[in-house]
């Protein structure tokens, strides 16, 4: 008979149970590159360059990059079917939610 992955769990001594839980939330809340975030996704370079009207050598060119505009990470973001949120945190505050750009137009704000 088979079992679902929290009842294994719980079979678990208690250290060990707490070991595997925080090292799956640190796989979770990993950091990955655009390459990986892009290889994680299934996608190749050449059909990410098709979604994004550019040649493939320029998708190789945005992920090796160390700084770019937002507006052009996020449309990476949005051709692979994903949504770009922007957060800021201060010391003793809670993370405050930036409107991306194409909120920003979407509501005819102007932006800077």
């Amino acid at each position: 008979m088979s079992r679902t992955l929290s009842e294994k769990l719980q079979t678990l001594p208690e250290g060990r149970r707490k070991r595997v839980e925080a090292r799956a939330a640190e796989l979770i809340d990993q950091e990955l590159t655009l390459r990986e975030l892009r290889k994680a996704l299934d996608m190749t370079q050449t059909a990410l360059a098709k979604e994004l009207k550019i040649g493939q050598d320029t998708v190789s060119r945005l992920e090796r990059r160390t700084d770019m505009l937002l507006s052009t990470l996020d449309q990476y973001v949005q051709a692979l079917g994903g949504r770009l949120e922007l957060n800021v945190e201060f010391p003793g505050h809670k993370k405050v939610r930036l409107k991306s750009l194409h909120e920003l137009k979407d509501n005819n704000e102007q932006v800077a």
